[in-house]
């Protein structure tokens, strides 16, 4: 079943019903990730399932596809970060249940048993983003910064070369 994505969800009547729900969201409604974003535009297919599996566990399987406009720590250009999540979330009413779930569904507190679902997309997103984003391709580190050749490409004398020569006159 297909529906618009609700603000806010009774966890446990979704499991109930099975309920699922599937659309595109704007990545700029995402507040928690918009401040690590390039670029505001953009938008997340997402997929969100609620159900039991063999043994009862009640669950929330979610699936996101975006493409993250980020800036390359490296470079400093916007390059766009494919994101595929699928995770499954073992829904708990409290912290001690954690440890009764199956080790391959990350738990979800859900105290009073409401839920948003956009809140949980986002949450995956933030998991889904590097500490340190660099774009596929990038230089790497070590050859820019590790580079004491006595001229830089442009043919400039590179200002770390008369470091190397103090460095390499001490020992």
């Amino acid at each position: 079943m297909n529906a618009a994505l609700p603000e806010s969800v009774d966890a446990w009547r979704m499991v109930q019903a099975r309920r699922v729900f599937q659309g595109k969201l704007p990545l700029a409604g995402f507040k928690r990730v918009r401040d690590s974003l390039a670029a505001r535009s953009g938008e997340v297919t997402y997929e969100i399932e609620f159900g039991k599996d063999e043994i009862g566990v009640a669950h929330l399987r979610v699936r996101a596809e975006a493409t993250l406009p980020l800036t390359c720590q490296r470079t400093l250009e916007v390059f766009g970060l494919p994101v595929h999540v699928d995770a499954k979330l073992g829904l708990i009413a409290h912290e001690a249940e954690e440890a009764a779930l199956p080790s391959d569904y990350e738990p979800l507190l859900t105290a009073d048993g409401q839920i948003s679902p956009a809140e949980v997309i986002e949450d995956e997103l933030i998991l889904a983003l590097p500490v340190v984003p660099l774009s596929p391709g990038a230089e790497d580190a070590s050859r820019v910064w590790g580079d004491t050749d006595e001229m830089q490409d442009d043919g400039q004398e590179n200002p770390f070369a008369a470091l190397k020569k103090m460095q390499v006159a001490k020992k």
